[in-house]
């Protein structure tokens, strides 16, 4: 079977490497990861990778060449800037906070953060309201025995939450006000083979019918990818700083006073 995320996964850090954001010769933390994660992060030729898991039974997948650490994405335990890349795939939305586990990559990254998860979309949930995709991630927790794989790794299935460009926009913003920020966007569409095999029911003939014209819709109008990549470039406590920002926690009284009278 295809393995479109993991192209995906591949075409994305291909993309930053070509570009000059990420080296191959940098620090990398993959949070929420796995032997998915090993195998793409090796093809790529990545040497300095440490993989990490709420789940301790990922340890025992044959992780190597690369390190093993037991973390919780929602609360890591890295010092801010302390790794080059922080990386997530398709783990974001198995999060009680999403956004809190982003911001965490976001604070250990010394040159950026790079996330892989859903688009949210018109055509994305049109499909949650066919019942041709969950909304609620039924699968995983069917995969892991009814004992895993869920929310944060329990038996709940976890709510699939969906990304929008405006909303990573202003997540980042909200945590980090003192700059302006670079963030590149990814999108492509493809259904994963294997949940259109495992379907029960009229769901799977439903999902292969509507493969092809599905396709064609995104390749017009690529917002409504169900497949979606971003990569938060760290700013420069300089080059970046917003224009009424003197430092990173001191306002700029010249910037400010242009527009607002300054009570003293």
């Amino acid at each position: 079977m295809s393995d479109p995320r993991g192209g995906f996964y591949r075409r994305v850090l291909g993309s930053l490497l070509d570009d000059g954001l990420l080296r191959r010769d940098m620090s990398v933390l993959v949070v929420a990861g796995g032997s998915a994660d090993r195998d793409v992060l090796r093809s790529l030729g990545f040497e300095h990778v440490t993989i990490s898991n709420l789940d301790e039974r990922e340890q025992a997948a044959g992780l190597e060449p690369f390190a093993w650490r037991h973390e919780d994405a929602e609360s890591l335990s890295l010092e801010a800037a302390s790794v080059d890349v922080a990386l997530v795939s398709a783990g974001l939305h198995h999060c009680r906070s999403p956004h809190r586990a982003l911001l965490e990559l976001y604070r250990v990254a010394r040159v950026a953060a790079v996330a892989l998860e859903s688009r949210d979309s018109a055509l994305m949930r049109l499909g949650v309201r066919l019942g041709a995709v969950d909304e609620y991630e039924l699968g995983a927790v069917a995969a892991h025995g009814l004992l895993a794989g869920g929310v944060a790794n329990t038996a709940t299935p976890n709510y699939v939450y969906r990304w929008t460009e405006r909303e990573v926009e202003k997540t980042v913003a909200s945590f980090a006000p003192h700059a302006r920020h670079r963030i590149r966007f990814f999108r492509e569409f493809e259904l994963p083979d294997v949940l259109v095999t495992s379907a029960r029911g009229p769901r799977g003939a439903v999902l292969r019918l509507a493969r092809p014209p599905v396709r064609a819709v995104t390749r017009v109008l690529p917002s409504q990818a169900n497949l979606f990549a971003f990569a938060i470039e760290k700013p420069d406590s300089v080059r970046d700083l917003q224009p009424w920002m003197a430092t990173v926690d001191e306002p700029d009284a010249r910037a400010i006073g242009r527009r607002y009278t300054i009570e003293r």
